[in-house]
């Protein structure tokens, strides 16, 4: 994964794209590189690491191009390195283009090209790109407006795999060209000005209007205009979209991480997200769905999709939707789901989940459930996102912005739109009510609840201090808990680089209680009542055997066998994940920060993958 932003206006470029490339660097940040216009030509400035070491080079205070494109750079093909950084030019240096995405056929490409007399100067995928639009533009012996547009086209018809692509070219120097398959850009609108980005967050602070861009939709765009073409470059329409995110909400504002601020946004992204779908005596209402009994009860099986926090999310939907709608629900990987093929055809119905709504995983899988004939519900935070386009109908979590690479209130936001979700099918097939009605309770409390969970940060924060030199923890849970359990051990790994496991607490004796020795640190969920018991029976043999103990619960145990205990509010186990989660959040946070570590961009990650 990888962000890249332009520019095209009034203004000295090279700032914009520098302060865009800081707001973007979640997204990659091995190397990084702008390209400008100036009256010379087509000017490149990039290196390898993170993006403030632009500041550093020399001449980048002398740029004077207002119109440029930039790059930071989450390495796939080629070692991160000056070379391999973008932007990247073409032999004569007559274009420079910045691309996010995988270019599967780019061997393919490259030899074709190197027969053709071009050379090429690094390892990555993206230098074919712009020696392949070269190649078509010399062909071309029309000299009209056209034809660098015509020049881009027919480059990309002969890609294969994922691009969106931002081109300049010296021969106009009052344009640029933007496209996009399967990878995300948008064009943010201003005054005689206009910007582009891989995510609206990153422009946000420029403008609110949105130009928001479908697969093969050429833009060329001007200072005061942007004209739209699609794949057959026939001009198209396109209006703006209005996106009504503070922007304060991209800021830090005056807290260490994006991370920590976005752990304590969680109680906003909640009542957001939660909206007016319900009041305690009302029914569930999505208009995004408007669903019939007669619909819904045709479906015979549920699918949930997703990768990594999203899918976790997904298995906390599973347990509701299983146990309210009594409608049997799977929960799979996008990146596995359409390898196996699936038994997916029109008596399915297929929820896909991604914070971004721009995975490729997520994306490819829906498409193929589509082609099976199944039904489809995106659930995204990005309005207008990728997977909100292709799918037959999509619902919005409003957890606002969120920057740091591990997911925090993009989590809990699923989770409480999934059930929901759930809420709203039994109300439909006119299942549980008394249930229904208790649940609704809970949730309209949650905000309130985790505001209350947030204030036991310090304590946290004082067990994190004991065990952030550990080189192996353990998560355990069961039920409803076990869910937690894999998020919380994502998160440690995510952002602390610790080994972690997460473990059905009930499969201890098959296998893993093996690896449980003296000293080393088990932390437990224990929120389902019903199984509470059998959980503590379970850690009590890996206390027997030494290891200290961390426990997150909601019930009234007896504490003494355990080192550290955090008790949070009581609430039902559908949404007990909302709460348990948050103290596993810290406790991954404060464990990064001890070890010195960087929590908003952990090595090798990226905050959306938009490549297989």
């Amino acid at each position: 994964m990888c962000g890249i932003v332009g520019y095209i206006g009034t203004q000295k470029a090279s700032p914009i794209l520098i302060n865009g490339l800081m707001r973007l660097e979640y997204r990659g940040y091995d190397s990084a590189g702008i390209s400008t216009i100036e009256k010379t030509g087509i000017s490149i400035m990039k290196d390898k690491g993170r993006v403030k070491n632009l500041y550093n080079l020399d001449g980048i205070n002398n740029l004077e191009g207002t119109i440029g494109i930039a790059h930071t750079r989450w390495a796939t093909h080629g070692k991160p390195s000056k070379e391999n950084s973008h932007p990247h030019t073409d032999n004569s240096k007559t274009f420079s283009v910045v691309h996010n995405g995988i270019i599967e056929n780019y061997n393919e490409l490259r030899k074709f090209l190197s027969d053709n007399g071009y050379k090429f100067y690094s390892q990555t995928d993206t230098e074919v790109i712009p020696n392949l639009v070269h190649y078509y533009y010399t062909k071309d012996s029309n000299n009209d407006d056209l034809k660098f547009l015509r020049a881009v086209k027919n480059a990309c018809n002969d890609l294969k795999g994922s691009f969106a692509i931002e081109i300049i070219c010296k021969d106009y120097p009052d344009n640029m060209i933007v496209v996009r398959k399967d990878s995300p850009l948008v064009i943010g609108k201003g005054e005689n000005e206009n910007y582009i980005s891989s995510d609206i967050p990153a422009i946000l602070s420029f403008t609110r209007n949105f130009y928001l861009l479908n697969d093969f939709e050429f833009v060329v765009l001007s200072r005061n205009d942007a004209k739209f073409y699609d794949k057959n470059l026939k001009p198209i329409h396109k209006e703006t979209q209005t996106i009504e995110w503070n922007t304060a909400s991209a800021e830090k504002d005056g807290y260490d991480d994006y991370m920590l601020k976005e752990i304590y946004e969680q109680p906003n992204a909640i009542r957001e997200t939660i909206g007016a779908k319900f009041s305690e005596n009302s029914k569930c209402e999505f208009d995004e769905l408007n669903f019939t009994k007669d619909f819904l009860s045709k479906f015979n099986k549920i699918y949930i999709i997703a990768c990594g926090t999203a899918m976790h999310a997904g298995l906390a939907g599973k347990n509701a939707i299983e146990k309210l709608c009594k409608i049997n629900t799977e929960v799979d990987i996008a990146s596995e789901f359409r390898y196996r093929d699936p038994l997916v055809d029109d008596k399915s119905l297929c929820i896909f989940i991604s914070q971004s709504g721009e995975t490729a995983d997520t994306i490819a899988a829906l498409k193929l459930c589509k082609e099976k004939g199944a039904k489809t519900i995106a659930i995204s935070n990005v309005i207008g996102s990728s997977i909100t386009r292709e799918a037959d109908y999509s619902i919005y979590t409003h957890a606002g912005p969120e920057i740091a690479v591990a997911s925090t209130k993009a989590y809990t936001s699923q989770v409480v739109l999934l059930v929901i979700l759930a809420i709203y099918f039994a109300e439909i097939l006119g299942l549980n009510s008394s249930e229904l009605s208790s649940l609704k309770k809970e949730i309209l409390e949650l905000p309130k609840k985790i505001e209350k969970t947030l204030e036991l940060s310090s304590d946290i924060k004082d067990f994190s201090k004991k065990v952030y030199q550990e080189k192996d923890i353990f998560f355990l849970g069961r039920g409803i808990d076990e869910t937690v359990a894999k998020e919380g051990s994502l998160k440690l790994k995510e952002i602390s680089y610790i080994h972690s496991e997460s473990y059905a607490a009930g499969e201890l004796k098959h296998g893993p209680i093996a690896l449980i020795e003296n000293g080393v640190t088990v932390v437990s969920i224990m929120t389902d009542p019903k199984l509470v018991e059998k959980t503590i029976s379970n850690i009590q043999e890996v206390v027997t055997r030494g290891a200290k103990t961390l426990v997150i619960t909601n019930q009234n145990i007896d504490t003494s066998m355990f080192d550290f205990v955090i008790h949070i509010p009581e609430t039902s186990p559908f949404v007990s994940p909302i709460l348990s989660i948050i103290p596993l959040q810290l406790f991954s946070y404060y464990i990064s920060k001890e070890k010195g570590l960087d929590v908003d961009k952990p090595r090798n990650l990226a905050k959306s993958v938009t490549v297989e």
